[in-house]
């Protein structure tokens, strides 16, 4: 976004990215740690490194956002005025919101893949794994990524047989969704593909306890589900400062915008990105990118004093890591859901199949994120908004 953007506004204008650290991680990597397919350093760059010249970066913890003052607060008590906000920061894991889970954690009954930290432990209790209840728990919604549990589970699948301990490994996927995913189309393709490899799936699971010693998950609805490790995905929410910014956020530090402009309900010069946003779409990686050519569009818009006439359509693309060199690909939006087909158009990837060719795209994109997305290229033959042409659209579909 600030690449972006330095690319289409004047020299004169000051641009400043503020983070509380200089370790960007390509987050979809981290899927791969547990299975020793990816490690942890090879995940991690420079932030200030990714920004173009001419752009600032501060190092430093926000406090709070101001918005009557236009202006945002360090951790250092330094004040940074604004013309335009944009808040990008993302979704935090919150364990300590379900009784015994952050505990369970930190005493290695529990893991999670979702930091580097975490995702590097779970490698090694994966290694040391000889068979027994393995259990993928996904505690609420929303959450980055959510078909990244399932992909864990496919994953979890794959490196077992490849082990030769598959026969002595329960894998169990517990959700609290109705479905081991939203979209009905996409929700039967994925569960017959967990129930071919021998995934039971268990469907609304609202884990309000986790109980390390007793080796249990419990349910508000008193159901339980035993396991031998466990592999846990937190509540989500926004980033503490969102909290502490009077009128900014929603509950659990989101921030509310309108889902077309991307402008938030706060404030008319405040815009957010990403998984920050408080919208009704996937937090994914290609959600932020999509949403990153509108917004820029938006920034200078407002600048200009001119309406803000561009609007993202929800689009979102997602590979789905199947195991033994497969994966599938889908690719939706606001008003459709993924479908068979093709992307980006008659002539390309396989939609809802697996496919190598997707395997090799997801492993292809690790590439195209440093050298492609975080410069703020646009992809070629890869547009923002959602195509319709190569999908199998139901002929009543219309897009917004």
């Amino acid at each position: 976004m600030a690449n972006r953007l330095r690319r289409a506004l004047s020299p004169e204008d000051d641009i400043v990215v503020v983070d509380r650290d200089d370790r960007h991680v390509y987050q979809p990597g981290l899927l791969f740690v547990p299975f020793g397919l990816a490690t942890p350093a090879g995940l991690v760059r420079s932030r200030s490194r990714q920004l173009r010249d001419g752009i600032e970066f501060r190092q430093d913890g926000i406090d709070r956002v101001e918005l009557d003052a236009n202006e945002v607060v360090l951790e250092s008590g330094v004040r940074l005025g604004y013309d335009v906000l944009v808040v990008a920061s993302g979704a935090t894991l919150r364990p300590e919101e379900t009784d015994g889970l952050s505990e369970a954690m930190q005493g290695g009954a529990v893991h999670s893949f979702y930091s580097l930290e975490g995702a590097a432990a779970l490698a090694g209790a994966l290694a040391s794994f000889d068979g027994g209840r393995l259990v993928v728990n996904v505690v609420d919604m929303p959450i980055k990524c959510p078909v990244a549990p399932i992909e864990f589970s496919f994953l979890a699948d794959w490196y077992f047989n490849q082990r030769g301990t598959r026969d002595d490994v329960r894998l169990i996927y517990a959700t609290p969704l109705d479905g081991v995913f939203t979209k009905e189309v996409c929700n039967r393709e994925l569960s017959g593909l967990l129930g071919r490899k021998g995934v039971e799936v268990v469907t609304e699971f609202n884990t309000g306890e986790v109980d390390a010693a007793g080796r249990r998950l419990v349910s508000f609805d008193g159901r339980e589900i035993p396991f031998d490790l466990a592999v846990v995905v937190p509540l989500h929410g926004g980033a503490a400062y969102v909290d502490r910014s009077v009128g900014l956020g929603s509950e659990f530090g989101f921030v509310p915008a309108n889902e077309a402009t991307l402008q938030s309900k706060a404030r008319p010069n405040v815009f957010v990105l990403g998984d920050a946003a408080d919208l009704p779409v996937s937090k994914a990686g290609s959600v932020a990118h999509f949403e990153g050519d509108i917004l820029t569009r938006n920034v200078e818009s407002f600048l200009a004093g001119e309406p803000l006439s561009s609007r993202f359509d929800g689009h979102t693309s997602c590979f789905i890591e199947s195991g033994f060199g497969k994966a599938l690909l889908i690719d939706y939006s606001y008003d459709t859901e993924p479908v068979t087909g093709r992307y980006p158009g008659r002539v390309g990837l396989p939609l809802l199949k697996e496919s190598r060719l997707n395997h090799l795209g997801k492993l292809a994109f690790q590439q195209v994120y440093w050298h492609g997305l975080l410069p703020g290229h646009d992809l070629p033959g890869i547009g923002t908004d959602m195509p319709r042409a190569g999908k199998h659209l139901d002929p009543s579909a219309r897009g917004r």
